[in-house]
């Protein structure tokens, strides 16, 4: 978990500065690259954890 808060802060840092310097927008493309990436991690974390639980009971 601490690891997609990590992505999420990553992203949202690099959007700002993607923003706010000029000629670096890429840099905001690379942050939406990330924060995709960090609900792709979320969504297979949680994937995980839900048959890990299933499979106990």
């Amino acid at each position: 978990m601490a690891f997609f808060l990590f992505l999420v802060l990553v992203a949202v840092v690099l959007g700002i500065v993607g923003v706010v310097v000029e000629g670096l927008l890429y840099l905001l493309f690379i942050g939406v690259a990330v924060f995709v990436a960090a609900l792709v991690f979320l969504g297979s974390w949680l994937a995980r954890r839900r048959t890990r639980r299933g499979a106990v009971r």
